[in-house]
């Protein structure tokens, strides 16, 4: 497993947050889960509301292996997806902390508990037995 970037928050359920100067977020998901995954072939964003509760199922991802959720950590509203990972979901596989990023998200009444809860580097380095 590569280093894991200091700059963002992680989730148990291996997303990645990044917050961004304009207050938003990027999320995506660990190189670590893309390894579980395999051989990413399809990147599905959710096609109904773009307002979410915390915890809620945003995107499908499918792999020759299996298929999985992608959680958002918080309520918030989706402002975009990568529109990339259409026509390139290995771009998740090849780059998974930058280019394959999923979602751009805006927090919705936040609960300060919630960002408590995310673990940062390290913590998530222990999770996945690298600590």
């Amino acid at each position: 497993m590569d280093k894991i970037p200091a700059d963002r928050l992680y989730t148990e359920s291996h997303e990645w947050i990044r917050k961004e100067e304009d207050g938003t977020f990027t999320l995506g998901i660990t190189q670590h889960a893309q390894e579980l995954l395999g051989d990413i072939v399809h990147v599905i964003p959710d096609e109904g509301e773009t307002e979410l509760e915390a915890k809620a199922a945003a995107v499908t991802v499918e792999s020759v292996k299996a298929v999985s959720d992608v959680y958002v950590p918080f309520a918030c509203r989706i402002l975009s997806h990568n529109s990339a990972l259409e026509n390139t979901p290995q771009l998740i596989e090849t780059d998974p902390y930058d280019t394959g990023w999923i979602l751009q998200l805006k927090p919705v009444d936040v609960d300060p508990k919630e960002l408590d809860s995310l673990l940062d580097a390290t913590d998530y380095a222990a999770l996945c037995g690298r600590g």
